[in-house]
């Protein structure tokens, strides 16, 4: 099992390895619910406290069910089935307790299901052999970058707001192209600290 320390996996997983910016994964929440900045922090929210109680839960199921009894070839199934589960938690408990927020981010609560990000980060921490508290400081610092980048990427669309646009750039082509430049400031980050 490998551990390499809470600084260097909380830098990775804000600045070098984002997993929206660097590994483009989870693109499809990133690009649509970042119009606002308040949407996107709850739905940050809600992809962190995922990616936490995923990887609480699928580290223990590969280590002490699946690896043992050499069932490896079934971890990406059981994995969705975990996440789904859980994305089903999150979005009882918003629809109860936080209405205006499960209002605000629709469609897109559901398919955290499918967002990549949340399983690439399950899997990763297989991959990377980390121990179970380094992969949980990875979940939470993969979720903060997700965050980052959605509140960073909000903050640029509401800017594009109140800017004239040419006109064959309105809409998708002029978010694609904000997306891109943000992507490419993470950059500078590659190879710091060696991650």
């Amino acid at each position: 099992m490998v551990n390499p320390g809470f600084f260097p996996l909380l830098i990775g997983g804000l600045l070098v390895n984002n997993y929206v910016l660097s590994q483009f994964l989870g693109i499809c929440p990133f690009l649509g619910v970042s119009k606002k900045v308040g949407p996107a922090v709850g739905m940050s929210a809600a992809v962190i406290f995922v990616m936490l109680m995923a990887t609480a839960a699928t580290w223990p199921i590969f280590h002490f069910l699946l690896a043992p009894n050499d069932l490896n070839y079934l971890r990406t199934i059981v994995f969705i089935l975990v996440i789904a589960a859980l994305v089903q938690l999150v979005e009882l408990v918003l629809k109860r307790f936080v209405k205006p927020l499960y209002n605000a981010l629709g469609i897109y609560l559901p398919l955290i299901t499918t967002n990549c990000a949340v399983l690439g980060v399950t899997i990763l921490n297989i991959d990377s052999n980390y121990t179970f508290i380094a992969a949980l400081i990875n979940a939470f610092a993969s979720g903060a970058g997700f965050l980052l980048a959605m509140v960073l990427f909000a903050g640029v669309r509401e800017r594009l707001e109140l800017v004239p646009v040419p006109e064959s750039l309105k809409g998708l082509p002029i978010t694609l192209v904000a997306a891109s430049l943000v992507s490419v400031s993470f950059l500078g980050f590659q190879g710091l600290f060696g991650l």
